[in-house]
């Protein structure tokens, strides 16, 4: 260990894209040497790969729906003063134990901002500490459609600039500039980092995270369809399996992942929808831990566009169908997608023209492309996020 300590806060409020994010930040501070306390405001998810990171479970969490504005705890009752009040002490006592010389939140202030009762009550703590931690945002490359409304966005540089040190932007500029969604950009250019998009430096895994079935070669071959933590993706599901007599790819196992998130009802639905009309050849899971396994050896993917799985396709070097998620007036997947297909990296169907006959159409044409190669994308962005934090943490110690 270097001596140095990292807390790191995180709130997934309807996927787990931004509670994995998180992680894979946090474990290559570990590996740094840091001592790494990891607080997460979500729903628990089981598996989650956390190696020598402290994990502190809040009260959890979540969206009430897509407006991400209602927050619901663990019984889905709408949340009060009285948790709020339990949950801020919950936060800040773990804050206190770890004494961090580092203090970096995930997304808040470009986000979040239904957790402000709890965030800014830490960010005070930490301003007012009598050896003040480097605070620092970690954020994604694409700010969503509702985080665009111009005087949300002068709270966002305000909050910035009264409490935080550095911005950690997930992406290479050579993609996306965090002006595009972001237009106080130019006020925090001194605080601002690019540092890669924010990838998992394993990937793909030299074997998979758990015993695969007698003779199965982890997804070989296969189409692979997935829709992330299964909140918002059941149409997509539904209607690839559709789609999968229309593709020259029928003949293929085509492995279709449902998420964690998604309902008994949902998964019950999809699996006789796969039993009706899969010839056998639709195998319907919820996720599976080797899903970078999967993506690296199957045939084709076909996902929505979030953050982490297009980076994990990039990696893989998969040929992929993206649909972007657009509900709830959400536009960062369709920009990250359309930005990715101008490069030739990927295939797009948008969300209001998905048919069984357009995800076919899109299935040929990204069929019949060679890998695609992300040459000249930075995918380094955990190590270099590390480094940045550790030198920052060390100048506070």
């Amino acid at each position: 260990m270097s001596g140095e300590r990292a807390f790191l806060y995180v709130q997934h409020l309807l996927g787990i894209g931004h509670l994995k994010r998180a992680a894979t930040l946090a474990r290559a501070l570990a590996a740094r040497g840091l001592e790494v306390t990891l607080a997460s405001g979500g729903f628990a998810v089981p598996g989650l790969a956390l190696g020598e990171v402290r994990l502190v479970q809040l009260p959890p969490a979540g969206a009430a729906d897509l407006g991400f504005v209602s927050l619901v705890d663990e019984r889905g009752k709408p949340v009060d003063e009285h948790w709020k009040e339990r949950r801020r002490e919950a936060l800040l006592a773990a804050w206190r134990e770890t004494a961090p010389h580092a203090l970096v939140l995930e997304l808040f202030p470009f986000g979040r901002r239904q957790m402000r009762f709890e965030l800014e009550p830490l960010l005070d703590a930490a301003a007012a500490a009598p050896r003040r931690p480097a605070i620092v945002c970690s954020v994604r490359d694409i700010l969503g459609g509702g985080q665009k409304d111009p005087s949300k966005q002068d709270q966002m540089l305000e909050t910035l600039e009264r409490y935080f040190d550095h911005v950690l932007v997930h992406a290479d500029p050579n993609v996306v500039r965090f002006e595009e969604t972001f237009r106080h950009t130019h006020r925090i250019r001194d605080r601002l980092h690019y540092t890669g998009f924010l990838t998992d430096p394993g990937f793909p895994p030299d074997r998979p995270a758990a015993p695969l079935p007698r003779g199965e070669t982890s997804g070989q071959g296969e189409v692979l369809v997935s829709a992330g933590g299964g909140a918002v993706g059941a149409r997509l599901l539904e209607v690839a399996i559709r789609s999968r007599p229309l593709t020259h790819l029928a003949h293929r196992t085509w492995r279709v992942l449902a998420g964690m998130n998604a309902s008994a009802e949902q998964f019950e639905a999809l699996r006789a929808l796969a039993n009706r009309c899969g010839e056998g050849r639709v195998l319907v899971e919820r996720a599976r831990q080797d899903f970078s396994a999967l993506l690296a050896n199957c045939h084709l993917s076909v996902s929505q566009a979030g953050y982490n799985t297009v980076m994990e396709i990039l990696q893989a070097r998969a040929r992929a169908v993206a649909v972007p998620f657009a509900g709830g007036n959400e536009t960062e997947q369709t920009l990250r997608a359309r930005l990715l297909a101008e490069r030739g990296l990927l295939e797009i169907v948008e969300e209001r023209a998905l048919t069984p006959q357009a995800l076919a159409a899109a299935i040929g044409r990204a069929a019949r492309r060679e890998r695609p190669r992300a040459d000249g994308i930075d995918l380094g962005g955990a190590a270099m996020s590390a480094a940045l934090i550790a030198r920052w943490a060390a100048e506070r110690r």
